[in-house]
């Protein structure tokens, strides 16, 4: 059986590079996502818990935040923190 064959039938792992996270894309959904819902960035601080300055600095690519601190935008948005980060795997990419 070829290289091939044996990875096709999952017999050999694939051992692909690790892809990077595409904070980029990930700024420009928080801030999409902070529009959609008619928020100032005053307001989703006051429900998020996170600093203005913060969000400023997340959207704008300054910061790549914290997990603790994307877990309260996500709070912020009345959304799951995952549905908010999915943003890092690229603009109309899925989760493998």
């Amino acid at each position: 059986m070829t290289l091939i064959q044996r990875r096709w039938t999952g017999e050999v792992p694939d051992h692909s590079p690790a892809r990077t996270p595409d904070f980029e894309e990930l700024r420009f959904y928080l801030a999409r996502l902070r529009r959609e819902r008619h928020l100032t960035l005053e307001q989703l601080a006051e429900r998020s818990g996170v600093g203005r300055r913060s969000l400023v600095q997340l959207e704008s690519g300054e910061s790549k935040g914290t997990l603790e601190t994307w877990f309260k935008i996500a709070e912020g948005l009345d959304m799951e923190i995952g549905a908010v980060v999915s943003a890092l795997y690229g603009p109309g990419r899925e989760r493998r």
